[in-house]
């Protein structure tokens, strides 16, 4: 990272696919992950047989414990595991992350630690891919309503956005 300071925050970057521009010096890139896997890939014709996934943060991270200021980022882009069922060596495991048992738990953390480290009227983009845990269910634990987003259609993921509000005004009704 450059000597920049961070504007936006992705505490759950894994390989960082949704970003367009993977190396953008204004976004702090948080993983609790470090690591590179080589799967056998028969499905995309890959020459070699293999796939690559890399995932290197800036910066090894928690997602339900970060370890910066109250109000540091204008922007954080938060898309948490969404797995409970897949193997430990799965290709899909590797990608997107496991949620433990207490899942539940983690992610009330991790939208409480995201809104924490927010400014007020920051921005958070949340990404949830609802194929096995509903994101209604996934909303209930969030601390404040989303403003707006994709919730259905015939695609599993949905993107959502909040917006941190000034003082103790939750938007929830």
């Amino acid at each position: 990272m450059s000597d920049q300071i961070p504007l936006a925050l992705d505490p759950c970057c894994g390989s960082r696919m949704m970003w367009f521009d993977k190396e953008r010096p204004d976004v702090l890139f948080g993983d609790n992950r470090a690591e590179t896997i080589t799967v056998t890939d028969r499905s995309h014709g890959q020459e070699g047989g293999t796939r690559t996934l890399r995932i290197a943060p800036d910066v090894r991270t928690d997602f339900r414990d970060l370890p910066y200021p109250d109000e540091s980022f204008y922007l954080v882009a938060f898309d948490p595991p969404h797995l409970v069922r897949a193997g430990r060596k799965s290709w899909l495991a590797a990608k997107y992350g496991r949620l433990g048992a207490d899942w539940r738990d983690d992610l009330r953390a991790g939208f409480a630690e995201c809104f924490r480290v927010l400014k007020p009227n920051g921005t958070l983009v949340f990404k949830w891919n609802e194929t096995q845990i509903k994101a209604r269910e996934v909303l209930a634990l969030a601390p404040h309503r989303p403003l707006f987003g994709h919730t259905g259609g015939k695609r599993d993921t949905h993107w959502m956005v909040f917006m941190k509000p000034e003082g103790g005004n939750t938007g929830m009704t």
